[in-house]
């Protein structure tokens, strides 16, 4: 693992000032990003996003600079919220991202909406997901995610939740079609993932019509504007009982609706099917994994005794990548020290079905050939260490 954490680089992307060089990975390699003794409430995301802007891709796009969001840009930040307790994204880390869009000087004038898709089945109550679980993973344990959204909302920013949940069992059209319903469109099957994709088309708070795979749609001019949409991929890392690891990738299981499509992308994603549904719908423009509290054992729930502290947070525009050292250098060590006997399975190496290093091969394969780098091989890693601030 290449892993740059001199002082030259921690100087370069703790925020000081001074001569310090802007820093990319060597050509062909995946950069991760990684910010250690961070609890959610602190800058820790804020040094890690400003960190992007040395990478040469900064998060606002500016000046036709190749930033990740334009300020007038509607943005979906899709965490994990179908378990309660430690198995949902950390919702401090969920504010801490919400108020750095915001509170930029440079200004926000478009749209946030908070997502998931608990599936209406499975999670905490046995009924799918919440955005409003009243036990929740943040320093406040009855801050949720819609409390997040609300905080936002009532100073005035287009801020919002929506639980996909809802919809999952309506089974729509497109808004080109005619159709304004929400719910979710059904498209083909993929193979060989064999996952038959689907994908949320809904309505937001503020009268935003949303195409999770086509983008905004502009009534007026009755055509999608594809580009105003991007996808921030915020999920928690932990165990999974089925596939086990459960990190930016399977995290897209928030995304197609199983209800109306037979199982098929639950049953898809040891075949690589989370790969298959990004490419065939929408890919994050970033992936932010929340490790301040992770879940070495039990998952995908997690409960507040069953979490350990790892205070870490990371980011990468690769998948693959990101899942890839975080299973290895953070949740298998986790996993061992928890009495996990299975925890050999979560390693990113394994190649034996059943394991996750054999469905994350076949991920990064259809992300691979839809065109999006997804790199598994750890010499072609470079993880970057953001320094403390004095």
């Amino acid at each position: 693992m290449n892993l740059a954490s001199s002082s030259l680089y921690e100087n370069a992307f703790s925020g000081e000032t001074g001569e310090s060089p802007a820093f990319q990975a060597p050509p062909g390699n995946a950069l991760v990003l990684v910010r250690e003794g961070t609890n959610g409430t602190d800058n820790g995301l804020a040094l890690l996003l400003d960190a992007l802007g040395r990478t040469g891709k900064p998060f606002f796009r500016d000046n036709g600079n190749d930033g990740f969001i334009d300020r007038n840009d509607t943005v979906i930040i899709k965490i994990n919220s179908q378990w309660a307790e430690r198995g949902g994204t950390n919702t401090d880390l969920l504010k801490a991202l919400i108020q750095y869009m915001v509170g930029d000087p440079g200004g926000f004038s478009g749209e946030i909406i908070i997502a998931d898709n608990g599936q209406g089945m499975f999670g905490s109550e046995r009924r799918g997901g919440s955005l409003d679980w009243d036990n929740t993973n943040a320093k406040d344990q009855k801050q949720s995610a819609g409390d997040v959204a609300d905080y936002f909302a009532a100073q005035g920013h287009r801020v919002s939740g929506f639980l996909w949940d809802t919809i999952t069992r309506n089974e729509v059209r497109e808004y080109s079609d005619g159709d304004g319903q929400d719910g979710f469109v059904l498209g083909d099957t993929v193979q060989p993932a064999n996952i038959r994709i689907s994908y949320p088309k809904f309505t937001t708070r503020y009268g935003t019509r949303v195409s999770f795979k086509m983008g905004i749609w502009d009534e007026d001019a009755r055509q999608y504007r594809s580009r105003a949409l991007k996808i921030i991929n915020m999920p928690v890392l932990k165990h999974h009982s089925i596939y086990q690891v459960t990190g930016a990738i399977k995290s897209y299981m928030g995304v197609p609706s199983n209800s109306l499509t037979s199982m098929s992308p639950h049953q898809s994603v040891g075949r690589g099917g989370m790969g298959a549904l990004m490419v065939h719908t929408r890919i994050p423009v970033l992936n932010i994994l929340d490790m301040i509290w992770i879940s070495p054992d039990h998952g995908p729930s997690s409960r507040y005794s069953q979490a350990a502290a790892k205070n870490m947070t990371a980011l990468s525009t690769d998948p693959a990548a990101l899942d890839y050292w975080a299973a290895k250098y953070v949740l298998m060590d986790a996993a061992k020290a928890a009495g996990n006997a299975r925890y050999a399975s979560l390693s990113p190496d394994a190649a034996e079905p059943g394991s996750f290093g054999y469905w994350l091969r076949l991920s990064a394969e259809e992300l691979r050939k839809g065109g999006f780098p997804a790199i598994i091989d750890e010499a072609r890693i470079t993880v970057l260490k953001i320094g403390q601030t004095p």
